[in-house]
């Protein structure tokens, strides 16, 4: 894939106080991209856009580089103890993405400078929970890889939770540009996870994101740099032909990864599944969708945070629980899994 290169550019006033602000404002002028100041990277106005679809693509063009001023994390339980906030949004527009729903109409890119001060307050965490291991997920809200040639800003989290004996670190992506962390000093500390699905399913709704193939490749360069290295295999779809596909999925995986790598690797299994309020958005960015959103057909559920949803009926989803599970034990039968939603 080619770099993510934004439409034009946003900075807090403050942000050119850090070096690395600096660097990308000079970066973005000769590349002879818009560069505009706003007040605030949590309220930027100027985004183009008359509909809903037009102003979320314009919002998957646009980066604004400010300061992370909040000192607290939020909580990121069960997979992680908090959230480590190194960017926000990406790139990519998968149709069923549940951050066009949580960060609104036009979920424009944020990146942070103060990263320093970021690692600083990880550090803080480390030590009040010593001396336990502290756990911290740097892709809650974020896909950190689009942004990372530009910033830096991943390899220097990897190599900060390298040489700590009690933090561990763990994110997620869909892209492939893997090669400037692949010489990391990460010590094990950091397991790279990659978001996977069938090629089909990639191809019709996960729009400007690497393609099977290229994740597949990338993950297998990873697992050759040492990381740990896990998969998320989400969302999950039932239709004509899935378990096919799904299963050349594993094969694809399998052929690439390195035999001395698959001890330890993780998986994380999540099936597709839809609230009112984002199958409203959903509608609204992409009127064309073809995504299964037929509430007749799936279940509702109450969530853990209170509201419902719809996922699929109780046959369904042990189908596909137990159609993961002979696949990850014929094909990475000393593999973990995590969890099955």
């Amino acid at each position: 894939m080619e770099p993510f290169l934004p439409k034009r550019v946003f900075f807090e006033p403050k942000a050119l106080d850090y070096s690395l602000g600096r660097r990308l404002y000079d970066f973005f002028r000769q590349k002879d991209i818009e560069v505009r100041m706003t007040a605030s990277h949590n309220r930027v106005t100027g985004i183009p856009g008359k509909t809903a679809s037009e102003g979320y693509r314009e919002a998957k063009e646009t980066l604004v580089v400010g300061v992370r001023k909040n000192g607290s994390f939020a909580t990121c339980k069960p997979s992680a103890h908090y959230q480590l906030p190194l960017a926000t949004s990406c790139p990519g527009m998968c149709e069923y993405c549940y951050l066009a729903t949580t960060l609104g109409k036009k979920p424009y890119l944020r990146v942070y400078v103060n990263i320093e001060e970021i690692l600083d307050q990880a550090q803080a965490y480390i030590n009040e929970r010593a001396p336990e291991i502290t756990v911290f997920e740097g892709s809650a809200t974020s896909d950190p890889i689009p942004t990372e040639y530009l910033t830096g800003a991943l390899k220097r989290t990897i190599e900060f939770f390298g040489r700590q004996e009690l933090g561990r670190f763990r994110f997620v992506t869909k892209y492939s540009q893997v090669e400037s962390l692949l010489d990391a000093q990460h010590n094990g500390h950091t397991r790279f996870r990659f978001s996977l699905n069938a090629a089909t399913i990639i191809d019709r709704y996960e729009h400007r994101t690497a393609s099977m193939a290229e994740r597949v490749e990338a993950a297998a360069k990873v697992a050759r740099a040492g990381y740990p290295l896990g998969f998320i295999v989400a969302p999950i779809f039932v239709y004509p032909g899935w378990e096919e596909d799904y299963q050349a999925m594993f094969s694809a995986l399998d052929a690439q990864l390195p035999l001395d790598a698959r001890k330890g690797v993780t998986f994380e299994f999540i099936s597709h599944r839809f609230t009112t309020r984002a199958k409203a958005n959903v509608l609204d960015i992409f009127p064309h969708t073809t995504l299964p959103l037929n509430e007749e057909t799936r279940k509702f559920k109450f969530g853990q945070f209170g509201y419902g949803k719809y996922v699929y009926t109780a046959e369904v989803m042990q189908a596909i629980k137990t159609f993961m599970q002979r696949q990850v034990a014929a094909y990475f039968p000393a593999a973990k899994t995590e969890y099955f939603v």
